[in-house]
């Protein structure tokens, strides 16, 4: 009893050990970042680099904050990734409620379909894309950053799962009640998948947040662009001040180390939702 104690005591150890070592490897580089946006703009190539800085400074995040179109870039942020969220969440579950709990022809051939977008590389689809937003007149505007993101395999998928575990007794109890269609869907579907909901919004946000390339591609004035674009936009006109560029992404940083821990149960819930019927 004492060796079985003491191989599992063991195990653990070996395990923590390892996952404390590759949490502190994940965590080094968001360090660094933090580290040096409070650096001195002429200490960032010092060698041996300083792991604590010595006189930590706001400098860089006055110089930031001095400009006019960092606060635009957040707005626009704001508003694609809010807009697209809300959507995405909305048409996500409709699509998901009428794949989990409706028969028609072809519903599940059309389902895996679908799906199947989810393996091609979005970096494939970006040239027929610019041109069909172009073709539209939506080149360098909120309409050509929001639209081609309001549905998403992945948000179909996960609704899916989750609504094919919701008992169909209960949808069947509403319309023998004379609930509608959509009645049942807003009042009895959505409310039961509260915790799917949520993880899809996360998901989306984060995401959308942290979205790079499209918005690059889509806008072409500095007002239109959102933060992360705008941030390639100062690496562009000061390629070498790393101080004052770490200070911008630890300021993109903030708002999502703040809902990934606000919300962290979440994330890690989104690895099994819908897994069990």
């Amino acid at each position: 009893m004492n060796t079985m104690k003491v191989k599992k005591f063991s195990k653990k150890t070996v395990s923590l050990i390892i996952l404390s070592i590759l949490a502190l490897m994940a965590f080094i580089p968001l360090y660094w970042m933090v580290v040096t946006a409070f650096k001195q703009p002429t200490l960032t190539m010092k060698f041996p680099p300083e792991i604590f800085p010595k006189n930590p400074t706001l400098q860089n995040f006055e110089s930031l904050f001095q400009r006019r179109d960092l606060f635009r870039w957040t707005l626009n942020s704001v508003i694609v990734a809010g807009t697209v969220t809300l959507t995405q969440i909305f048409l996500c579950a409709m699509a998901g409620y009428a794949i989990a709990k409706k028969r028609f022809p072809g519903s599940k051939l059309f389902f895996w379909i679908y799906i199947s977008s989810m393996m091609i590389p979005k970096q494939v689809t970006i040239v027929p894309l610019y041109i069909m937003v172009a073709n539209f007149g939506l080149v360098d505007t909120y309409g050509g950053l929001i639209l081609p993101s309001i549905a998403a395999p992945f948000g179909v998928f996960l609704m899916r799962q989750f609504m094919l575990s919701l008992p169909n007794e209960i949808i069947d109890a509403a319309r023998i009640d004379g609930a509608g269609e959509f009645k049942t869907f807003w009042k009895i579907v959505l409310p039961m998948s509260k915790p799917a909901l949520a993880v899809l919004g996360i998901f989306t946000f984060v995401g959308e947040w942290n979205s790079f390339l499209w918005p690059l591609i889509v806008t072409q004035s500095s007002k239109m662009k959102t933060l992360q674009a705008g941030l390639a936009l100062i690496q562009e006109e000061v390629p070498m001040e790393y101080a004052y560029l770490m200070a911008g992404a630890t300021f993109a940083a903030v708002p999502m180390i703040i809902v990934f821990l606000s919300f962290q149960k979440y994330f890690l819930r989104g690895v099994t939702v819908g897994a069990v019927k």
